[in-house]
Protein backbone atom coordinates (compact mmCIF):
# COMPACT_ATOMS: atom_id res chain seq x y z
CA UNK A 1 0.00 0.00 0.00
CA UNK A 2 1.47 3.60 -0.45
CA UNK A 3 1.25 6.26 2.05
CA UNK A 4 -0.82 9.46 0.75
CA UNK A 5 1.69 11.91 0.65
CA UNK A 6 0.06 15.16 -1.01
CA UNK A 7 1.58 18.60 0.11
CA UNK A 8 4.38 16.03 2.40
CA UNK A 9 7.50 18.50 3.38
CA UNK A 10 10.69 16.60 2.55
CA UNK A 11 11.18 15.54 6.52
CA UNK A 12 7.84 12.93 5.84
CA UNK A 13 9.74 11.94 2.95
CA UNK A 14 12.65 11.12 4.44
CA UNK A 15 10.66 9.33 7.34
CA UNK A 16 9.51 7.18 4.71
CA UNK A 17 12.49 5.98 3.61
CA UNK A 18 12.94 4.21 6.88
CA UNK A 19 9.73 1.91 6.65
CA UNK A 20 10.35 0.57 3.03
CA UNK A 21 9.52 -2.79 2.29
CA UNK A 22 11.83 -5.42 2.32
CA UNK A 23 12.98 -8.26 -0.14
CA UNK A 24 10.71 -11.40 -0.33
CA UNK A 25 13.68 -14.05 0.74
CA UNK A 26 10.82 -16.70 0.67
CA UNK A 27 9.98 -16.21 -3.21
CA UNK A 28 13.16 -16.32 -3.97
CA UNK A 29 14.54 -19.03 -2.14
CA UNK A 30 11.49 -20.93 -4.33
CA UNK A 31 12.84 -19.54 -7.68
CA UNK A 32 15.90 -21.41 -7.14
CA UNK A 33 14.89 -24.38 -6.05
CA UNK A 34 12.57 -24.52 -9.16
CA UNK A 35 15.94 -23.48 -10.97
CA UNK A 36 17.75 -26.21 -9.36
CA UNK A 37 14.99 -28.63 -11.24
CA UNK A 38 14.90 -27.35 -14.99
CA UNK A 39 16.67 -29.02 -18.01
CA UNK A 40 19.94 -26.82 -17.93
CA UNK A 41 22.96 -26.66 -16.40
CA UNK A 42 23.11 -24.49 -12.96
CA UNK A 43 23.99 -20.94 -14.05
CA UNK A 44 23.87 -21.66 -17.78
CA UNK A 45 20.79 -18.75 -18.15
CA UNK A 46 23.14 -16.02 -16.80
CA UNK A 47 21.48 -13.01 -15.82
CA UNK A 48 17.87 -14.10 -16.71
CA UNK A 49 18.18 -16.52 -13.73
CA UNK A 50 18.92 -13.55 -11.81
CA UNK A 51 15.92 -11.44 -13.30
CA UNK A 52 13.98 -13.89 -12.44
CA UNK A 53 14.75 -14.17 -8.52
CA UNK A 54 14.60 -10.22 -8.54
CA UNK A 55 11.18 -10.21 -10.10
CA UNK A 56 10.05 -12.85 -7.14
CA UNK A 57 12.20 -11.08 -4.43
CA UNK A 58 10.38 -7.70 -5.37
CA UNK A 59 6.61 -8.64 -6.31
CA UNK A 60 6.32 -11.19 -4.09
CA UNK A 61 5.79 -14.01 -6.40
CA UNK A 62 7.24 -17.20 -7.05
CA UNK A 63 6.79 -18.01 -9.86
CA UNK A 64 6.87 -14.47 -11.06
CA UNK A 65 4.95 -13.41 -13.53
CA UNK A 66 4.83 -10.22 -15.85
CA UNK A 67 0.80 -9.65 -17.37
CA UNK A 68 0.16 -5.82 -17.20
CA UNK A 69 4.24 -3.84 -17.83
CA UNK A 70 3.60 0.20 -18.24
CA UNK A 71 6.13 2.81 -19.15
CA UNK A 72 5.08 5.75 -17.51
CA UNK A 73 6.78 8.94 -19.41
CA UNK A 74 6.92 12.22 -17.42
CA UNK A 75 7.39 15.57 -19.39
CA UNK A 76 8.75 18.82 -18.09
CA UNK A 77 9.96 22.09 -19.11
CA UNK A 78 13.55 23.74 -17.65
CA UNK A 79 14.46 27.27 -17.97
CA UNK A 80 17.97 26.59 -18.44
CA UNK A 81 17.81 26.18 -22.19
CA UNK A 82 17.59 29.38 -22.53
CA UNK A 83 21.36 28.96 -22.13
CA UNK A 84 21.63 27.35 -25.18
CA UNK A 85 22.05 23.92 -23.82
CA UNK A 86 20.28 21.69 -26.46
CA UNK A 87 20.30 21.13 -30.02
CA UNK A 88 16.29 21.57 -30.15
CA UNK A 89 14.02 24.13 -29.63
CA UNK A 90 11.64 24.22 -26.51
CA UNK A 91 9.07 23.92 -28.62
CA UNK A 92 9.53 20.44 -29.13
CA UNK A 93 7.97 19.36 -25.83
CA UNK A 94 4.66 20.48 -27.28
CA UNK A 95 5.11 18.63 -30.32
CA UNK A 96 6.42 15.87 -28.97
CA UNK A 97 3.40 15.22 -26.47
CA UNK A 98 0.96 15.19 -29.25
CA UNK A 99 3.59 12.63 -30.91
CA UNK A 100 2.78 10.46 -28.40
CA UNK A 101 -0.62 10.60 -28.09
CA UNK A 102 -0.91 10.15 -31.95
CA UNK A 103 1.17 6.75 -31.64
CA UNK A 104 3.67 8.54 -33.98
CA UNK A 105 6.99 8.13 -31.28
CA UNK A 106 9.63 5.36 -31.15
CA UNK A 107 8.05 4.18 -27.91
CA UNK A 108 4.58 4.08 -29.21
CA UNK A 109 6.31 1.32 -31.49
CA UNK A 110 8.20 -0.17 -28.99
CA UNK A 111 5.29 -0.84 -26.72
CA UNK A 112 3.01 -2.31 -29.44
CA UNK A 113 5.75 -4.69 -30.32
CA UNK A 114 6.34 -6.20 -26.50
CA UNK A 115 2.46 -5.62 -25.08
CA UNK A 116 3.32 -2.81 -22.84
CA UNK A 117 0.86 0.26 -21.54
CA UNK A 118 2.05 3.64 -21.90
CA UNK A 119 0.90 6.68 -19.67
CA UNK A 120 2.46 10.05 -20.79
CA UNK A 121 2.29 12.50 -17.52
CA UNK A 122 2.10 16.49 -18.73
CA UNK A 123 3.92 18.37 -15.59
CA UNK A 124 3.20 21.73 -16.78
CA UNK A 125 5.43 21.71 -20.19
CA UNK A 126 4.43 25.50 -21.26
CA UNK A 127 5.51 26.40 -18.11
CA UNK A 128 9.37 25.94 -17.67
CA UNK A 129 10.95 25.47 -14.29
CA UNK A 130 13.16 28.45 -13.48
CA UNK A 131 16.86 28.82 -14.92
CA UNK A 132 19.06 26.77 -12.40
CA UNK A 133 22.14 28.57 -13.33
CA UNK A 134 19.98 31.40 -11.22
CA UNK A 135 17.72 30.38 -8.95
CA UNK A 136 15.89 26.72 -7.88
CA UNK A 137 14.13 24.74 -9.94
CA UNK A 138 11.59 24.03 -7.55
CA UNK A 139 10.36 25.49 -4.29
CA UNK A 140 10.45 22.71 -1.43
CA UNK A 141 6.23 22.75 -1.57
CA UNK A 142 6.40 22.27 -5.33
CA UNK A 143 9.19 19.70 -5.38
CA UNK A 144 7.15 17.84 -2.45
CA UNK A 145 4.01 17.83 -4.42
CA UNK A 146 5.68 16.66 -7.70
CA UNK A 147 7.03 14.06 -6.02
CA UNK A 148 3.30 13.31 -4.87
CA UNK A 149 1.90 13.10 -7.95
CA UNK A 150 4.65 10.95 -9.23
CA UNK A 151 3.71 8.19 -6.47
CA UNK A 152 -0.06 8.72 -7.70
CA UNK A 153 0.82 8.13 -11.15
CA UNK A 154 1.09 4.49 -10.91
CA UNK A 155 -2.29 4.37 -9.06
CA UNK A 156 -3.91 2.27 -11.60
CA UNK A 157 -2.08 -0.78 -11.35
CA UNK A 158 0.81 -2.36 -12.97
CA UNK A 159 3.34 -5.59 -12.62
CA UNK A 160 6.73 -4.06 -14.24
CA UNK A 161 7.25 -0.56 -14.27
CA UNK A 162 9.15 1.33 -16.87
CA UNK A 163 10.05 5.05 -15.92
CA UNK A 164 10.75 7.49 -18.96
CA UNK A 165 10.81 11.20 -19.45
CA UNK A 166 10.65 13.84 -21.79
CA UNK A 167 12.04 17.41 -22.18
CA UNK A 168 14.16 20.05 -23.68
CA UNK A 169 17.31 20.47 -21.58
CA UNK A 170 16.83 17.67 -18.85
CA UNK A 171 20.57 16.27 -19.88
CA UNK A 172 21.67 19.46 -18.60
CA UNK A 173 19.71 19.44 -15.44
CA UNK A 174 20.49 15.28 -14.63
CA UNK A 175 24.33 16.23 -15.09
CA UNK A 176 23.48 19.01 -12.40
CA UNK A 177 22.26 16.30 -9.85
CA UNK A 178 25.29 14.21 -10.78
CA UNK A 179 27.40 17.09 -10.11
CA UNK A 180 25.97 18.01 -6.97
CA UNK A 181 25.60 14.44 -5.43
CA UNK A 182 29.38 13.14 -6.77
CA UNK A 183 31.51 15.82 -7.75
CA UNK A 184 34.19 15.97 -10.07
CA UNK A 185 33.10 18.83 -12.19
CA UNK A 186 30.50 19.38 -14.88
CA UNK A 187 32.72 18.35 -17.45
CA UNK A 188 32.64 14.69 -16.11
CA UNK A 189 29.27 14.60 -16.21
CA UNK A 190 27.96 16.71 -18.95
CA UNK A 191 27.22 14.72 -22.53
CA UNK A 192 26.02 15.92 -26.29
CA UNK A 193 22.26 14.89 -25.02
CA UNK A 194 20.22 15.34 -28.25
CA UNK A 195 22.98 16.22 -30.27
CA UNK A 196 24.76 19.28 -29.42
CA UNK A 197 28.42 20.52 -30.84
CA UNK A 198 31.75 20.91 -29.17
CA UNK A 199 30.18 24.23 -28.31
CA UNK A 200 27.29 23.08 -27.01
CA UNK A 201 28.99 20.72 -24.83
CA UNK A 202 30.95 24.03 -23.37
CA UNK A 203 27.48 25.78 -22.75
CA UNK A 204 25.92 23.01 -20.84
CA UNK A 205 29.41 22.43 -18.91
CA UNK A 206 29.42 26.58 -18.34
CA UNK A 207 25.06 26.02 -17.20
CA UNK A 208 25.71 23.36 -14.18
CA UNK A 209 28.93 25.24 -13.11
CA UNK A 210 26.72 28.49 -12.71
CA UNK A 211 24.13 26.24 -10.88
CA UNK A 212 26.70 24.49 -8.34
CA UNK A 213 28.08 28.50 -7.84
CA UNK A 214 24.09 29.43 -7.08
CA UNK A 215 23.21 26.73 -5.21
CA UNK A 216 26.76 26.21 -3.05
CA UNK A 217 26.23 25.69 0.23
CA UNK A 218 22.37 23.53 -0.08
CA UNK A 219 23.73 20.85 -2.22
CA UNK A 220 24.79 18.82 0.78
CA UNK A 221 20.92 17.22 1.05
CA UNK A 222 19.76 15.11 -1.72
CA UNK A 223 16.26 16.65 -1.63
CA UNK A 224 17.67 19.94 -1.94
CA UNK A 225 19.59 19.03 -4.81
CA UNK A 226 16.64 17.60 -6.58
CA UNK A 227 14.70 21.07 -5.97
CA UNK A 228 16.93 23.41 -6.76
CA UNK A 229 18.77 22.06 -9.98
CA UNK A 230 16.50 19.07 -11.18
CA UNK A 231 13.01 19.33 -12.52
CA UNK A 232 9.89 17.99 -12.31
CA UNK A 233 10.01 15.03 -14.40
CA UNK A 234 12.85 13.91 -12.08
CA UNK A 235 10.85 14.75 -9.02
CA UNK A 236 7.65 12.73 -10.21
CA UNK A 237 9.94 9.48 -11.11
CA UNK A 238 11.48 9.89 -7.66
CA UNK A 239 7.95 9.39 -6.33
CA UNK A 240 7.07 6.45 -9.01
CA UNK A 241 9.98 4.49 -8.05
CA UNK A 242 8.85 5.54 -4.46
CA UNK A 243 5.50 4.05 -4.98
CA UNK A 244 6.20 1.14 -6.60
CA UNK A 245 8.46 -0.06 -3.76
CA UNK A 246 5.52 0.23 -1.44
CA UNK A 247 3.12 -1.31 -3.84
CA UNK A 248 5.57 -4.02 -4.29
CA UNK A 249 6.16 -3.37 -8.35
CA UNK A 250 9.57 -3.94 -10.08
CA UNK A 251 11.10 -0.80 -11.65
CA UNK A 252 13.17 -0.80 -15.13
CA UNK A 253 14.86 2.46 -15.63
CA UNK A 254 15.46 3.71 -19.00
CA UNK A 255 18.61 6.16 -19.34
CA UNK A 256 20.55 9.13 -17.82
CA UNK A 257 17.80 11.39 -16.79
CA UNK A 258 15.80 8.51 -15.05
CA UNK A 259 19.06 7.37 -13.73
CA UNK A 260 19.63 11.10 -11.96
CA UNK A 261 15.83 10.22 -9.94
CA UNK A 262 17.12 6.98 -8.77
CA UNK A 263 20.74 8.59 -8.00
CA UNK A 264 18.58 11.23 -5.59
CA UNK A 265 16.83 8.00 -3.58
CA UNK A 266 19.93 6.23 -3.47
CA UNK A 267 21.68 8.87 -1.72
CA UNK A 268 19.04 9.13 0.85
CA UNK A 269 18.86 5.87 1.68
CA UNK A 270 20.74 3.14 -1.00
CA UNK A 271 18.56 0.56 0.21
CA UNK A 272 15.09 2.41 -1.98
CA UNK A 273 16.25 1.39 -5.18
CA UNK A 274 17.42 -2.36 -4.38
CA UNK A 275 13.97 -2.99 -6.49
CA UNK A 276 15.42 -1.09 -9.45
CA UNK A 277 17.43 -2.16 -12.46
CA UNK A 278 19.08 -1.11 -15.28
CA UNK A 279 17.12 -1.36 -18.62
CA UNK A 280 20.45 0.39 -20.67
CA UNK A 281 23.39 1.73 -20.81
CA UNK A 282 22.67 4.89 -22.57
CA UNK A 283 25.43 6.44 -25.17
CA UNK A 284 25.64 9.63 -23.01
CA UNK A 285 29.12 9.16 -21.79
CA UNK A 286 28.25 9.82 -18.12
CA UNK A 287 25.44 7.62 -17.97
CA UNK A 288 27.70 4.24 -17.05
CA UNK A 289 29.77 5.93 -14.55
CA UNK A 290 26.22 6.99 -12.55
CA UNK A 291 25.22 2.82 -12.82
CA UNK A 292 28.48 2.49 -11.68
CA UNK A 293 27.93 4.40 -8.76
CA UNK A 294 24.30 3.12 -7.90
CA UNK A 295 25.61 -0.61 -8.19
CA UNK A 296 23.23 -1.11 -10.72
CA UNK A 297 24.55 -3.02 -14.33
CA UNK A 298 22.72 -2.63 -17.21
CA UNK A 299 20.65 -5.08 -19.41
CA UNK A 300 21.25 -3.74 -22.70
CA UNK A 301 23.85 -1.22 -24.64
CA UNK A 302 22.46 -0.88 -27.52
CA UNK A 303 23.92 2.73 -28.13
CA UNK A 304 20.55 4.38 -27.96
CA UNK A 305 20.09 7.77 -26.20
CA UNK A 306 16.13 8.56 -26.95
CA UNK A 307 14.44 8.58 -23.46
CA UNK A 308 11.06 8.26 -23.54
CA UNK A 309 11.19 5.08 -22.06
CA UNK A 310 12.37 3.74 -24.83
CA UNK A 311 15.28 1.23 -23.35
CA UNK A 312 13.38 0.01 -20.72
CA UNK A 313 10.37 -1.10 -23.22
CA UNK A 314 13.29 -2.52 -25.26
CA UNK A 315 14.18 -4.77 -21.48
CA UNK A 316 10.81 -5.64 -21.11
CA UNK A 317 11.12 -8.32 -23.96
CA UNK A 318 14.08 -9.50 -22.36
CA UNK A 319 12.50 -9.96 -18.27
CA UNK A 320 8.84 -11.78 -20.25
CA UNK A 321 11.33 -14.39 -21.76
CA UNK A 322 13.17 -15.09 -18.64
CA UNK A 323 9.86 -15.17 -17.05
CA UNK A 324 8.64 -17.85 -19.95
CA UNK A 325 11.97 -19.60 -19.47
CA UNK A 326 11.50 -20.59 -15.93
CA UNK A 327 7.70 -21.24 -16.14
CA UNK A 328 7.78 -22.82 -19.49
CA UNK A 329 11.09 -25.05 -18.88
CA UNK A 330 10.63 -28.65 -18.46
CA UNK A 331 12.14 -30.36 -15.10
CA UNK A 332 15.06 -33.08 -15.40
CA UNK A 333 11.98 -35.63 -14.14
CA UNK A 334 9.65 -34.19 -16.74
CA UNK A 335 11.96 -34.67 -19.85
CA UNK A 336 13.64 -37.90 -17.80
CA UNK A 337 16.62 -35.63 -18.79
CA UNK A 338 19.45 -37.28 -16.68
CA UNK A 339 21.26 -34.97 -14.31
CA UNK A 340 24.68 -33.77 -14.31
CA UNK A 341 27.16 -36.18 -11.80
Amino acid sequence: MTPSLTGLPFDDIRGLMQSLPDADLDAVEKVRARDRTLTKPAGALGRMEEIVEWLAAWSSKSPPSVTRPLVAIFASAHGVTQRGVSAYPDAVNRAMLENFAAGGAAINQLCVANDIGLKVFDLAIDMPTPDIGSEPAMSEKDCAATIAFGMEAIAGGTDLLCVGEMGIGNTTVAAAIYTALYGGGAEAWVGPGTGVDGAGLKRKAAAVEAAMATHAGHLNDPLEVLRRVGGREIAAIAGAILAARYQRVPVLLDGYVTTAAAAVLHALEPSSIAHCMAAHRSAEPAHGRALERLGLKPLLDLGMRLGEGSGAALAVGVVKAAIGCHVGMATFEQAAVPRAN
